[in-house]
């Protein structure tokens, strides 16, 4: 694992994570539909960045422990501030909102018992997660194209609740990989 911080991978996060307050603005700001397909396009860059600072990073050899770091934090805020900001606009319900926060939450306080009782500051992003991630990425802005009127829009949001669906259902089963190799790594730190 490199120490570098100027890398491909960590331009592309650095980039998706400056996108995030210019995305919250154009969904809760003007609210019109010339600025809502912007913000649907920038979290389609979002996604797709997503899937290639990954890829630059593993065949560049430009792996780094700020990627890794970098890399799911802008995820994570970009998953956090889309819920919201749908949520508020009333395109998806709260109870999707609910679930996904709920992940968070409880993967969040996992890692801080991680952290408070082993070395390990950071577990490796699985591909359950990532699939996951990647099905979100798809799902809110077809959701959020979906939520204006039409025939395209009605088909649009049908797909986006498919992704929306597989990306939720992916996002808890990785959770739940993800706390079972935290218990594993806190028992093997503190055997009993």
């Amino acid at each position: 694992m490199g120490d570098r911080i100027v890398t491909w991978p960590n331009v592309l996060s650095a980039a998706r994570l400056a996108g995030v307050p210019v995305f919250l603005w154009l969904v809760t700001g003007p609210r019109t539909a010339q600025t809502d397909i912007i913000a649907a396009a920038l979290l389609g860059f979002a996604g797709i960045s997503d899937w290639l600072d990954g890829k630059l990073a593993r065949m560049l050899n430009q792996t780094s422990r700020l990627g890794q770091l970098l890399d799911p934090a802008a995820d994570r805020l970009y998953i956090a501030v889309t819920i919201i900001a749908l949520a508020v606009r009333g395109i998806i319900p709260w109870w999707l909102f609910t679930a996904l926060a709920a992940r968070e939450i409880f993967v969040g306080l996992a890692l801080l018992v991680l952290r408070r009782r082993t070395e390990y500051g950071a577990l490796q992003v699985s591909f359950v997660g990532k699939a996951a991630t990647l099905c979100l990425m798809y799902a809110f802005p077809l959701l959020f194209l979906g939520a204006h009127g039409g025939t395209t829009a009605e088909v649009v949001r049908i797909i986006g609740w498919a992704f929306a669906v597989w990306g939720v259902a992916l996002y808890w089963w990785a959770a739940l990989l993800y706390l079972t190799e935290i218990k594993d790594l806190v028992k093997g730190a503190h055997p009993s």
